[in-house]
């Protein structure tokens, strides 16, 4: 049995989520930016923490300027 990589604490087989590699407890599998409750390989990851695609990893990491894939209306200071 693992520990979740948000709470530390295990997680047992009924309730574990998988991703990244790791297990995680379904309410901590949250974007870091906007805490939004995340699914298995709906998101994407930057320094070993998940992020919503839109508009969070998009705004934070993706490509700044003009049209950049529906989230240039979301700018967050880094």
């Amino acid at each position: 049995m693992s520990n979740c990589p948000k709470c530390n604490k295990p997680v047992y087989f009924a309730e574990r989520k998988t991703s990244l590699g790791k297990d995680w407890h379904s309410a901590c599998l949250r974007c870091e930016k906007c805490n939004k409750t995340l699914t298995p390989g709906g998101h994407s990851e930057h320094d070993q923490k998940p992020y919503c695609n839109q508009p969070c990893y998009s705004a934070l990491f993706g490509p700044g300027g003009c049209g950049r894939g529906g989230a240039q209306s979301y700018v967050y200071n880094k």
